[in-house]
């Protein structure tokens, strides 16, 4: 299987200011992902998706592919992943690289373990479906069959649809979410049904203990303080 890496970085950033390309623990945010993805036997390649020149020259340095600029209507806040993976995959096939999956690989997400990107693909590969995302359990509390929706009349319905609550704790089924740090999809997927997931999706559970998704200062400071543990115990 052919799997093209994308890692996606946008120059501005509202929360944290020019972060990707910000020290963190000595070393710039995308670094920490660019080397998860030169760490992996199977990526097939890795491309950087960036609108910046300063990001571009930083990933090039960095030993990264950086094929193109994107353009300015994918740099905005409301450009979407799905557009932002499309237009890579399809400049590449401009260039003839086809690839059979894409894995999308968010700096913002910045720890991973060891050999993880190669566990999510290959379960992806043995899977069958449409998509693979990472995942961390969700505290029993946030599970969905606890969770209830306000309806029109300013009543209360569980999210689930039931009617019933499950009363305790151990019927409970295990839920997760998605965590960011991979998303594994056919490209078929991608071009024909405009989704990261389409209709089937496998997942991988992620090390709880370097979880951080950067979007603000307060993640930001997280992230300082798992960087160093991660480093230690990955490099």
């Amino acid at each position: 299987m052919k799997i093209l890496g994308i890692i996606p970085a946008r120059g501005g950033s509202k929360g944290v200011p020019g972060k990707n390309s910000k020290l963190l623990a000595g070393k710039p945010l995308i670094q920490y992902t660019i080397e998860a993805a030169q760490n992996s036997e199977l990526l097939t390649d890795t491309i950087v998706s960036t609108d910046s020149s300063e990001i571009a020259h930083l990933a090039a340095l960095l030993g990264a592919e950086v094929p193109f600029i994107r353009p300015d209507s994918l740099a905005t806040d409301t450009a979407s992943s799905i557009d932002v993976v499309q237009h890579a995959v399809e400049f590449l096939k401009t260039q003839g690289r086809i690839y059979d999956a894409v894995c999308l690989l968010q700096p913002t997400c910045p720890f991973r373990e060891k050999g993880f990107i190669d566990q999510a693909i290959n379960k992806f590969a043995k899977a069958g479906t449409d998509s693979l995302i990472s995942v961390l359990p969700l505290p029993e509390q946030f599970n969905p069959h606890w969770i209830f929706e306000m309806t029109a009349g300013d009543h209360l319905v569980l999210a689930t649809g039931e009617k019933e609550i499950i009363k305790r704790r151990q019927e409970l089924p295990q839920a997760y979410y998605r965590d960011g740090s991979v998303y594994l999809t056919l490209t078929q997927v991608i071009t024909d049904r405009n989704s990261l997931y389409g209709e089937t999706i496998t997942y991988l559970v992620s090390e709880k203990l370097y979880h951080v998704n950067i979007d603000t200062p307060e993640d930001w400071e997280q992230a300082k303080e798992l960087a160093e543990q991660f480093n230690k115990s990955n490099y």
